[in-house]
C-alpha cells in the first residue's frame, strides 16, 4: 500500500467529508430507497431505482475515502524548512520566456487544485522544483513542453481549502 502525504487541514477535510456520507447522506438515502420501495412494482419505480443507484455512488464514494485516509500520511509543513522547496512550500516562480508569474504551493494530490494554486507534489512541475531555492533556474519538462522557470522566492503559507 502506498502511503499518500497530506496536511493535516486535507486530511480534516476528507475525514469530515467521509462522517457527511456516513451520518447523513447514507443513512437518509437508505430510508428513501425504503419509501420507495414502498410504492409498489419495482420494475417501473424510477424513485426506488435513483435512490438505489446513489446509494450505490455514496457507497464507492465512501469506499474511496476510506482508503485514501487509510493511506494517509500528515506532514506538518510548518516544522520543514522551507529555503528550499519541499512539501507545503508556497513558490513563486518566473516564466522566463513569457515573464509570466506563477505561484503554487506544494500539497498531496487529494488536496491538489490547479485553479487555486494548489498543486501535487506529485505533479511533473512539483516534482521538478522540489528541492530547488530562491535564484534557481529549471527547464522544466511539461506535458506541454519544455519550459523555463526562475524561482523567485520560496517560503510557508498556511493552507486553506475550501471545506
Amino acid at each position: 500500500m502506498q502511503k499518500e502525504p497530506m496536511t493535516i487541514v486535507g486530511y480534516n477535510k476528507i475525514t469530515k467529508e467521509l462522517e457527511f456520507y456516513k451520518k447523513t447522506e447514507r443513512p437518509e438515502t437508505v430510508i428513501a430507497l425504503d419509501e420507495a420501495r414502498q410504492l409498489g412494482d419495482l420494475k417501473e419505480n424510477a424513485e426506488y431505482h435513483a435512490a438505489k443507484d446513489k446509494l450505490g455512488l455514496i457507497d464507492i464514494q465512501m469506499a474511496e475515502l476510506g482508503a485514501i485516509i487509510s493511506q494517509a500520511i500528515i506532514v506538518d509543513p510548518t516544522t520543514l524548512n522551507h529555503v528550499k522547496v519541499s512539501f507545503g512550500s508556497t513558490v513563486q516562480i518566473l516564466d522566463i520566456n513569457s515573464e509570466e508569474e506563477f505561484t503554487y504551493t506544494i500539497v498531496g494530490g487529494v488536496e491538489s487544485s490547479a485553479e487555486k494554486g494548489l498543486i501535487s507534489f506529485n505533479s511533473p512541475l512539483a516534482k521538478q522544483l522540489l528541492g530547488k531555492e530562491e535564484g534557481d533556474e529549471i527547464n522544466a519538462k511539461l506535458p506541454g513542453g519544455s519550459k523555463s522557470f526562475e524561482v523567485l522566492s520560496v517560503c510557508y503559507k498556511e493552507i486553506i481549502l475550501d471545506v
